[in-house]
């Protein structure tokens, strides 16, 4: 296991006497300095000694992936603040400059363990024979193969850009590799000029170059280095520097005014190409005055924004090309996950939904391609279904979503679809599905305005023997397969006519706009319910809250960042209600304040899944209540996006939500929990049981449920056949 220190995300104020004054900025962490303690959670995992080697691999390259995002968004966002005059401090007590400050140091501490990890990992693989080689370790016939393979596949993708009075300052595309090179004409001493040659990777070039019948690699711009030669004929190569930019994400305008939203997005993704940079990272010892022009025409900050990996690779998310070896010992052991066992021996989705069900569905151990997918193909092909409703906020082209809507459509179900086009990096591809089922006569809408469309809904409505029914699917998740075999995610199957009802008032809201007062049964919808719903149950927690019974209030989701939310929290484990959070990374509130939150419990799970369910549990004095739904407790979700929460009423759902919270709350392998100061400690196990994580557990609980279901069926069919045998 790796000796990765927590990050401290305290305020300064927080070392003084705890305040009873909730609105005082030393009870909130700061959303920016959270999320990275969760990306050095995950840093840990790349240096803990217990996760195969190609799995510490892949959490390598997910905290380069993380990084990317976090500057793309998240600086981007702050720097434009900073652009723009604000000054405000946030509810945790700093200005965007500062917060920029603090980030900085803490992705510079984190960047030099990532440095220690790749050392460590480089030296283990090559025991397995895997290995990215340099030049100098090469054989003539390997650098031979090499040579032919740059001229034949990267040669003809490459133009040098000279850098001089006749030739400005080339545009750097955001997250490209580029080599800066500094050359002079053989003789004149003296005189030298800048070229740029931007490394083609893509498709048909990868990244690493795999060498014949082996496992071993030589990275890109390492070949394109080593052919200079050949791009730079008769000229004398003085320097050579590996970089790279990252440009800011935050491109979106105000659509209030859009008189077309489809053609706003699609200029907001032209716009995104040129977009500020916000970060240039750079490798080798690259020369003052070369860094300092970089900057200065990059528009940086050379001692802030700039980023020196030494000798260290850049874009370390490109590590996912080798991650992908198939070599079992290296990584976790094989899983898919299994059929649900009531709808595997169903012969119809919408029958068993109707006598046996609800459902709940807990992906990636249980398949969406057999429960979520399954339930959109035999709507798709049901004569029976009359409309098929749903949004879509992320899909990918391995899922067959958008095959079987089309497939409804064209077997004359009325298809109808909010298709978010804000999804951020999603939004191509989301403008390339709603084409394609527009022209297959799906009615496609964008949501409404001013509000993205976050919700993970399908409604399908079916003619049963006693008239029009519908049949619900609500989930946590995107309708992604991809994801739905790396996320852990929750989907409800049910029928439940109030749902039903709701979810009718909730399409048509989608597809028209119009806000006049709608009223929901069951469900609750952001931005008009859901916030003020689960501030009257935490309301309701204290209420009920007595020696007797006491209070408890659990909730597991992706961030808890909504300031609201966060003071009514402490209000509750002031009364003494018990509050348990299980949050994946931000969290703004700070357990085990005397007198604030002493009840209060936070942990966050990093392990092999992503965890991504959201899940928020009331005791609420014995009658207990459980919702599910896709919206996290941040502002953005409450008060800016469409979202579906529901409520799980089965007392059999019930039970195994309970199961999944407990197992989680439980755990001593893949949880942190966090101290008072906003720092977090991995929990160690203290006997072998605990050396299972909670997510090898679920793995077995969901196995065994298969298995248990699977002896049911046998000792019925049994039983069938031996009162067969008696007639």
């Amino acid at each position: 296991m790796s000796d990765v220190a927590p990050l401290n995300t305290e305020n300064a104020a927080s070392k003084s006497a705890v305040p009873q004054d909730l609105s005082d900025p030393s009870l909130y962490l700061n959303r920016e300095l959270t999320w990275l303690a969760f990306n050095r959670r995950v840093l840990n995992e790349a240096g803990d000694e217990r996760n195969p080697l190609l799995e510490r691999l892949k959490f390598l390259a997910i905290v380069s992936s993380n990084l990317d995002e976090f500057f793309m968004k998240r600086i981007g966002g702050l720097k434009q603040q900073i652009g723009a005059g604000v000054s405000a401090r946030t509810v945790d007590g700093r200005t965007p400059k500062e917060q920029i400050v603090e980030c900085y140091a803490e992705v510079r501490d984190q960047e030099g363990i990532q440095h220690d990890i790749l050392q460590a990992l480089t030296v283990a693989l090559r025991e397995h024979d895997i290995a990215i080689y340099k030049y100098t370790e090469l054989s003539a016939e390997q650098i031979e193969y090499l040579s032919g393979y740059f001229h034949d596949n990267i040669y003809p993708l490459v133009t040098p850009q000279a850098i001089d009075p006749a030739h400005p300052f080339p545009f750097i595309s955001n997250l490209s590799l580029n080599l800066m090179v500094q050359v002079r004409f053989p003789g004149e001493e003296s005189k030298t000029s800048l070229t740029r040659i931007k490394i083609p990777i893509g498709e048909d070039v990868p990244r690493f170059i795999r060498l014949p019948e082996s496992t071993h690699f030589v990275a890109i711009e390492d070949v394109v280095q080593h052919n200079l030669n050949l791009l730079l004929p008769e000229m004398d190569i003085v320097s050579c520097n590996l970089f790279r930019v990252t440009r800011n994400a935050n491109t979106e305008r105000d659509e209030e005014h859009a008189d077309d939203l489809l053609s706003l997005i699609e200029s907001e993704l032209r716009e995104r190409r040129f977009a500020p940079i916000v970060r240039l990272q750079v490798q080798g010892d690259m020369d003052e005055g070369t860094r300092g022009m970089l900057a200065a025409e990059l528009g940086l900050d050379e001692h802030e924004d700039v980023f020196n990996a030494g000798g260290d690779m850049l874009a370390m998310r490109d590590m996912f090309q080798l991650v992908s070896l198939d070599i079992p010992e290296l990584h976790d052991a094989p899983f898919q996950g299994v059929d649900h066992p009531e709808l595997r021996v169903a012969s119809n989705v919408f029958y068993a939904i109707r006598e046996t069900g609800p459902f709940l569905l807990h992906h990636p151990y249980e398949s969406f391609r057999s429960s979520v997918e399954r339930f959109l193909k035999e709507a798709a092909n049901d004569p029976k279904v009359r409309a098929v409703k749903m949004t879509l906020y992320r899909t990918s082209s391995d899922t067959k979503v958008v095959d079987y809507l089309v497939q409804a459509a064209k077997n004359g179900k009325q298809v109808a679809v909010v298709v978010e086009l804000k999804a951020r990096f999603d939004e191509a591809a989301n403008i390339r599905w709603a084409a394609r089922m527009e022209e297959a006569g799906i009615h496609v809408t964008y949501g409404v305005v001013g509000l993205k469309t976050h919700s993970k809904i399908i409604l399908v409505v079916r003619k049963d023997f006693n008239g029009l029914r519908r049949y619900l699917h609500i989930g946590t998740g995107n309708y992604h397969a991809g994801t739905a075999r790396l996320y852990s995610d929750l989907g409800l199957l049910t029928n439940d006519p109030d749902m039903g009802r709701d979810a009718t008032e909730l399409f048509n809201y989608l597809a028209t706009g119009y806000t006049p007062e709608r009223f929901y049964r069951k469900l609750l919808p952001a931005p008009k319910v859901l916030k003020a719903s689960l501030l009257a149950r935490i309301r309701r927690e204290r209420d009920l809250h007595n020696a007797g019974n006491p209070g408890l209030i659990q909730f597991k989701m992706n961030a808890l960042e909504d300031v609201d939310i966060t003071r009514a929290l402490y209000e509750a484990s002031s009364d003494g209600v018990h509050v348990d959070l299980i949050v994946r990374d931000t969290c703004r509130l700070r357990p085990g304040l005397p007198g604030i939150s002493e009840n209060v419990r936070v942990i966050s799970i990093v392990g092999r899944f992503l965890e991504h369910t959201r899940v928020y549990y009331f005791q609420n004095g014995g009658e207990e209540e459980y919702l599910i739904g896709s919206a996290d407790a941040m502002k953005r979700n409450l008060e800016s996006r469409v979202e579906v929460v529901a409520p799980v009423e089965s007392e059999g759902l019930r039970k195994e939500l309970r199961a999944l919270l407990d197992v989680q709350l439980s755990d001593y392998r893949n949880a942190w929990e966090m101290q008072s100061d906003g720092s977090y400690v991995q929990r160690v196990p203290r006997n072998e049981e605990e050396e299972r994580g909670c997510q090898e557990r679920l793995i077995g609980m969901a196995q065994e449920r298969v298995k248990q279901a699977k002896r049911y069926q046998m000792g019925k069919t049994k039983r069938h056949v031996a009162g067969r045998n008696l007639r």
